[in-house]
């Protein structure tokens, strides 16, 4: 299995929207052909930012079939397929193994809050339920719930097909436990681009990010120059970077990298409730600070 495909800049793909609230798929072929042509090394489909959450299960498979469709193999595509009921979550990865498809990413179930023993449960069903690499995905400021270390490392030595975790804790005792006790086949992915670069200084094999969506060429070179240990390159453009990571936040993902994208003329300010777009003020902020880089 060749992990090394889900190394350095995966970027969390966002969806645009029209005003009427449809997908609007020329703005994501247009959208698609940024991200390819300006270095990023994977594509990372229905995530968090993308407002899977929104999405009817139709509308899903049409995305996920249209980034196929236009990617064309050029990129590996890992696709977010995640849940809090275990056995319905089983049924939709068996439908996402199809040609274009290279990876599952699979989140920590979110709202029932089960314990450790619950999360290794119900990662071995999801790991059982297909062939296709794995990335679990620990993010338990969304999912209100942790994955530790020890549970992270013990289903890395269990399933073969559990490659790698997108990691996004923000706990950096935790990220050292992981990579002290990880199998050596195993990636550890940062799912936080702010702490990306001091992530790498630990190990990490880059990140799953929402700012490669607006700047995939400067982030790129910052993760490729951090992964050969040019860690005076890194810096400089982390602290070009730093300002604008802070800003495209500040009002949630991904309203904030959407009202860029916007500005660039490649999608509409368009969200699904119950997300709504930036305040005035900040995509002020968000344009002023695009002109400074």
């Amino acid at each position: 299995m060749e992990i090394n495909r889900f190394k350095g800049l995966g970027v969390a793909l966002i969806t645009p929207f029209r005003p009427d609230g449809s997908v609007d798929f020329p703005s994501l072929e247009k959208f698609l052909e940024f991200q390819i042509e300006n270095g990023v090394n994977y594509l990372v489909a229905l995530g968090t930012t993308s407002e899977a959450a929104t999405l009817s299960t139709d509308e899903r498979v049409a995305v996920v079939d249209f980034i196929i469709d236009i990617n064309n193999g050029r990129l590996p595509l890992v696709v977010g397929c995640g849940g809090n009921n275990t056995s319905e979550l089983v049924y939709a990865i068996h439908d996402m193994k199809k040609p274009g498809v290279d990876a599952i990413l699979s989140v920590v179930p979110f709202y029932n809050k089960p314990n450790q023993k619950g999360l290794y449960e119900h990662f071995k069903q999801v790991a059982n339920a297909t062939d296709l690499p794995i990335i679990l995905y620990n993010v338990p400021s969304r999912t209100g719930t942790n994955m530790t270390a020890e549970t992270t490392v013990k289903l890395a030595k269990k399933f073969k097909n559990i490659i790698a975790i997108k990691e996004a804790s923000g706990d950096m005792s935790q990220a050292m436990q992981i990579m002290k006790n990880k199998p050596a086949n195993f990636l550890v992915i940062s799912g936080d681009d702010a702490l990306c670069l001091p992530l790498i200084s630990l190990g990490f094999d880059g990140v799953i990010s929402v700012l490669g969506n607006a700047y995939p060429k400067e982030f790129s070179d910052m993760i490729k120059a951090a992964l050969i240990n040019d860690y005076k390159s890194a810096r400089i453009i982390q602290y070009k970077l730093v300002d604008i990571i802070e800003t495209l936040f500040a009002e949630g993902n991904p309203a904030g990298v959407k009202a860029y994208l916007n500005h660039k003329g490649l999608i509409e300010d368009s969200l699904r409730l119950p997300l709504v777009s930036v305040s005035t003020e900040l995509k002020k902020k968000i344009v002023s600070l695009a002109k400074t880089l």
